[in-house]
C-alpha cells in the first residue's frame, strides 16, 4: 500500500468514527530530510500517524501544531529546521520549530485540521423537533431525532432517525458530545430528559416554559437524576424573542446552540436574561420557547 492509500484509508476510517484528524503535507522539504514534497500524513490528537512526513526528530512538533489546530480549527504552516536550542517561534506566517536532533535537514508542511461535523440530537416527534431537523443541517449540525415510534420519513433532513427513546437504546447509538435539544411539547417529557441527561451532551436544552421546567426538574432529581446536571438543563431553550410558528422557535433554540457551540459566551457579555433584555415586548417575556 502507497502512502496515499494508507493517509485515505485511515481519513476514512477515523471520518466513520467521528473522531478529528489533520492532514499534515509536506511543502518543502530540504536534504538531508527523508520526506519529500507531496508528501502526507493523517495524524491525530493521541499522536497516531498515519502516512510519512519525516522520521521521528519532526514528529513531536507536528503533533503539538496537531493539538493546537484540532483545538481551534484553524490551519497552521510550520517550518521545522535543525537548531541547537529547539525552541518555537512565531515568524507571522509560519510556526518555526527548531530540531534539536542531528538528523539535519528542513522540512515545511501544512497542517490541515478536519473535524467531525457537529452533533445534534433532537429529542421529540413534536412541529419544533420536526423544524430543528430541518434547520440545522444548513448550519452543519449532523441530526439524529429521536421519539417513540418516529417514521424517517417524516424526518428527512435528519442524518439518522431512532424509533424509541428508551435510554438503553438510544444511547448505544449515540456517540458523546452531542447538543441535545428536548422538544416534546408535553408528549412523553419525563422520559426525554432521562434520556437527555444520560447522553454525556455538551448542553441539554428543553423547548418549555419556566414554570413546567421547575416542575419536571425537581421531578427528575426527586426520581434521583443528578442535581447538577438537572440544574445544568438549559430551560426555556433558546433565545429571548416574541417566537410563535414552530419554525420561529426552532429557530431562536438554534441560534442559542450555535452561540454555545462557537464560545460566544466566553468572548462577549452573557446573553441577557428574558427579565433582563429590553427589546423583548411584555408579552413573549414568558420565553420564546415556553410551550
Amino acid at each position: 500500500m502507497n502512502n496515499a492509500d494508507t493517509v485515505f484509508d485511515a481519513a476514512q476510517r477515523l471520518q466513520r468514527a467521528g473522531k478529528p484528524y489533520a492532514l499534515v503535507s509536506v511543502i518543502k522539504a530540504l536534504a538531508p530530510a527523508s520526506a519529500h514534497p507531496g508528501d502526507k500524513a493523517v495524524v491525530t490528537a493521541d499522536g497516531d500517524f498515519h502516512g510519512w512526513i519525516g522520521g521521528g526528530c519532526a514528529q513531536p512538533a507536528v503533533v503539538r501544531t496537531v493539538r493546537q489546530v484540532l483545538a481551534d480549527g484553524h490551519a497552521r504552516l510550520i517550518r521545522i529546521a535543525p537548531t541547537a536550542d529547539g525552541q518555537e517561534k512565531d515568524l507571522g506566517d509560519v510556526l518555526e520549530f527548531g530540531m534539536a536532533c542531528h538528523s539535519g535537514g528542513t522540512l515545511e508542511l501544512f497542517v490541515d485540521p478536519v473535524l467531525p461535523q457537529a452533533q445534534l440530537v433532537v429529542i421529540g416527534a413534536s412541529p419544533v423537533a420536526a423544524s430543528l431537523s430541518q434547520l440545522a443541517p444548513r448550519v452543519g449540525f449532523a441530526v439524529t431525532l429521536v421519539a417513540h415510534e418516529a417514521q424517517p420519513t417524516d424526518y428527512p433532513d435528519a442524518q439518522r432517525v431512532i424509533a424509541s427513546d428508551d435510554v438503553a437504546a438510544a444511547t448505544a447509538q449515540i456517540a458523546p458530545g452531542a447538543w441535545v435539544v428536548v422538544a416534546t411539547q408535553g408528549r412523553r417529557d419525563v422520559q426525554a430528559l432521562r434520556l437527555a441527561l444520560a447522553l454525556d451532551a455538551r448542553q441539554v436544552s428543553f423547548v418549555a416554559s419556566a414554570r413546567k421546567a421547575q416542575v419536571l426538574k425537581e421531578s427528575l432529581m426527586a426520581a434521583g437524576a443528578d442535581a447538577e446536571a438537572v440544574a445544568a438543563i438549559v430551560a426555556p431553550a433558546g433565545y429571548p424573542m416574541p417566537a410563535t410558528t414552530p419554525e420561529e422557535i426552532a429557530l431562536s433554540v438554534l441560534a442559542a446552540v450555535v452561540s454555545h457551540r462557537r464560545g460566544a459566551e466566553r468572548a462577549s457579555p452573557a446573553a441577557p436574561t428574558v427579565a433582563e433584555s429590553p427589546a423583548v415586548p411584555a408579552a413573549a417575556k414568558s420565553s420564546c420557547c415556553g410551550h
